[in-house]
């Protein structure tokens, strides 16, 4: 069988390095911050490896990504090989003919599709991006009541924080913005940004805008080569203000809640 269960970091890095802008998530969950948490699986032809998918378990529901690279057919067979080795319920990010290969094992609860753009020109930064501070354990009381009012279906988790690469922006005393990571390796040279939300009587002042390319530019003087980040298809506000700051697109994707069969 030409599947195969990988733990050797330097070979996955290699072959996520191939194409870093689509898999950044991949690349910062080799980390040894999250990779107690990883399961990877990978194609092989001919002895070479084709394809890889992650399956994350830290989440109460674990995430898998499958980000498909020529020839696409092998990751559709590595899908339907593993589906009994998955579980019975599961969040994936896959590339967009991939849902079908979950079919004959799972149903979708719900799915939307999305992108991943990357900072292609660091260039766009603003040379003085608004004045931000560094959050760690000590707000996270005050960063969940945050999140609860300006984005509560957000996935944040505490040990977040102790990445030290979540950034604040106060008025009148209060966060008002917040932008983080999702994940962050200078190791791997890798960081996705995330959880980055406004309270709304503050949106539409730029303060998001200024939030992410404080911490682009703090992630940039980290030695971080690959900054990417997910965003939904729909959302064309916050896709324009991330091309401004500098990111384009690189491949569309779609998020989706799976379940077993007859499962409730």
């Amino acid at each position: 069988m030409p599947v195969v269960e990988l733990r050797d970091r330097h070979v996955l890095a290699a072959f996520l390095r191939r194409n870093a802008q689509a898999h950044v998530y991949e690349l910062g969950d080799l980390d040894d911050f999250d990779w107690p948490f990883t399961r990877w699986f990978g194609w092989e032809r001919g002895g070479a490896l084709e394809q890889v998918v992650l399956l994350y378990t830290q989440p109460s529901i674990p995430v898998l990504i499958a980000i498909a690279e020529e020839p696409k057919a092998g990751m559709s067979e590595l899908i339907r090989t593993l589906l009994r080795m998955l579980p019975p319920r599961l969040y994936v990010h896959v590339s967009p003919p991939l849902i079908e290969a979950f079919g004959d094992r799972y149903e979708i609860e719900h799915s939307e599709p999305h992108l991943k753009l990357a900072l292609a020109h660091t260039d766009a930064l603003p040379a003085a991006a608004l004045a931000v501070e560094l959050l760690d354990e000590a707000d996270l009381p005050e960063l969940e009541a945050f999140y609860r009012e300006a984005y509560p279906e957000t996935w944040f988790t505490a040990r977040m924080l102790a990445t030290r690469r979540y950034v604040g922006i106060r008025r009148d005393g209060r966060l008002a913005c917040v932008a983080g990571v999702h994940v962050y390796s200078p190791t791997w040279g890798a960081a996705a940004l995330g959880n980055v939300a406004t309270l709304p009587e503050r949106r539409g002042q730029g303060l998001a805008q200024g939030a992410c390319a404080a911490l682009c530019q703090l992630l940039l003087d980290d030695g971080i080569e690959t900054i990417a980040l997910n965003v939904r298809a729909d959302n064309e506000a916050a896709i324009a203000a991330y091309a401004r700051l500098g990111f384009e697109k690189v491949t569309p994707y779609w998020e989706a809640a799976l379940r077993w069969r007859g499962q409730r």
